[in-house]
């Protein structure tokens, strides 16, 4: 049974969804790979999005990335970190290892309730200040009214304002709240330009789901074959033990194989998960970060 709108509910609505996950979850519960682990921290956008955030925790969190493989030198470091747009300028002028991408938040974040306008020139500014990747989420009450050309219309022309920088684009699933809207927002986004689709934000429940990465991880299957683009696709909210990271890995892994697993093309928005794989890798309790 092929993926499409017509279709996904009812795919939903068989056990075809729940038995794939639980195949899954059994192939990805231990004994753990720590060559696995290892890959899932290589895959952390280290985030930090709380209205408390100061320009010496940015400055902080930059250091420690920049410090990282000094102390952990068989390790990968963190694909990127996550800010606020006021933060980056800090952290790009603390951020040495040049391989780390700064991801800023962007355009209205997290409820996207603002003018277009000022979703456009936020992204530009925050591009302007040093950020390589941005993160928006697209306009979801727009898009549950069905003005699904809207939300297109927006996401391409906040990509024109990102330059060369990459764009990823949530979803908020837990708002979108079934597998046809999921499917539909994330061709949307795909066709707008985004380089990644993400799942949530994290500031509301739920977060994260396996069946949400199910939907879009299949989403984008079919957008390659249709297109041959390749997009990103990034799981955040919730994923805070070894075992939350190495489900979604399995999880990508079984649906757009090993060539999507790497920083490129996968991602992970955590901040407690970083050093919870630590202490996996090492078998020492690690709070590095």
């Amino acid at each position: 049974m092929g993926w499409s709108p017509e279709n996904i509910e009812r795919i939903f609505q068989t056990d075809e969804v729940k038995n794939g996950l639980a195949a899954i979850r059994a192939k990805a519960e231990g004994p753990y790979r720590k060559e696995e682990m290892k890959l899932a921290f290589s895959c952390i956008d280290l985030t930090t999005l709380s209205v408390e955030d100061t320009q010496e925790k940015g400055q902080i969190m930059a250091d420690k990335v920049s410090r990282f493989s000094r102390h952990f030198i068989e390790l990968p470091n963190v694909a990127a970190i996550c800010v606020y747009p006021s933060l980056v300028k800090t952290v790009r002028k603390n951020l040495v290892d040049s391989k780390v991408a700064l991801a800023a938040v962007s355009a209205g974040f997290p409820s996207s309730m603002t003018f277009i306008e000022v979703k456009v020139l936020e992204t530009a500014l925050a591009v302007a200040a040093g950020a390589n990747e941005i993160d928006i989420v697209i306009s979801v009450g727009t898009f549950l009214e069905g003005n699904y050309a809207e939300v297109g219309k927006e996401v391409l022309r906040i990509k024109e304002s990102c330059g060369d920088a990459h764009l990823k684009v949530i979803l908020e699933t837990g708002a979108l709240k079934t597998p046809e809207n999921i499917w539909k927002a994330s061709m949307i986004a795909m066709q707008a330009g985004a380089d990644f689709i993400k799942t949530s934000t994290g500031k509301m429940e739920p977060a994260a789901t396996p069946e949400a990465a199910w939907v879009m991880c299949s989403a984008i299957k079919e957008f390659y074959a249709r297109t041959g683009k390749k997009v990103g696709f990034k799981v955040a909210g919730g994923i805070v033990e070894t075992t939350d990271a190495l489900f979604y890995v399995a999880i990508v892994r079984e649906i757009l194989g090993d060539e999507w697993l790497n920083p490129q093309l996968f991602r992970i928005g955590a901040s407690r998960l970083a050093n919870n794989l630590l202490t996996s890798i090492t078998e020492e309790k690690i709070s590095y970060f």
